[in-house]
């Protein structure tokens, strides 16, 4: 990614960094070295394109991530005719129609960290097999890493997000 770094003798200690048309731009204090600004600009870039790499998650994307825990946590057992991101979802992290098995995720979830992904997912899916919250289904569906970690974040999230 192109990127433009920008001194400020405002800054003292702060580092900030965005894309504007395309281009990085890393903000850092005047005063700070060129060793500790090659440094800086590497961790930012990184953490720049990880955001980006998470907000253009696609539904292909989607479908494939959904494929690869189907077969490696499910035993291949969800019958998933589609997995796609929906925008009209307020209140619920995802929703699965159990006649059709299409499974649909809200586009709020594009920029969690990917453990809580799965554990969404993992969840739809398991509907498809077993459609209540039953002590079987979530049997199934805590088999997604980190499912109790992610419950948290979910709930802090809808709370605070």
């Amino acid at each position: 990614m192109p990127y433009r770094v920008i001194r400020s003798a405002r800054r003292a200690k702060t580092v900030q960094a965005r894309v504007v048309d395309g281009v990085a731009e890393i903000r850092i204090p005047a005063a700070m070295s060129a060793a500790e600004e090659r440094r800086v600009v590497g961790e930012m870039l990184a953490k720049l394109q990880k955001r980006t790499s998470r907000a253009q998650r696609s539904d292909a994307d989607l479908a494939a991530r959904a494929e690869a825990l189907n077969k490696q946590l499910l035993k291949g057992r969800a019958a998933a005719r589609s997995v796609r991101w929906v925008g009209n979802m307020r209140t619920r992290w995802g929703s699965c129609s159990t006649d059709t098995g299409d499974i649909r995720i809200s586009d709020r979830l594009r920029e969690v960290p990917g453990y809580v992904l799965d554990a969404v997912l993992v969840h739809e899916l398991v509907h498809t097999f077993i459609p209540l919250h039953s002590r079987e289904f979530w049997a199934w569906a805590d088999r997604a890493p980190q499912a109790e970690r992610a419950k948290g974040y979910l709930e802090a999230y809808q709370r605070w997000g």
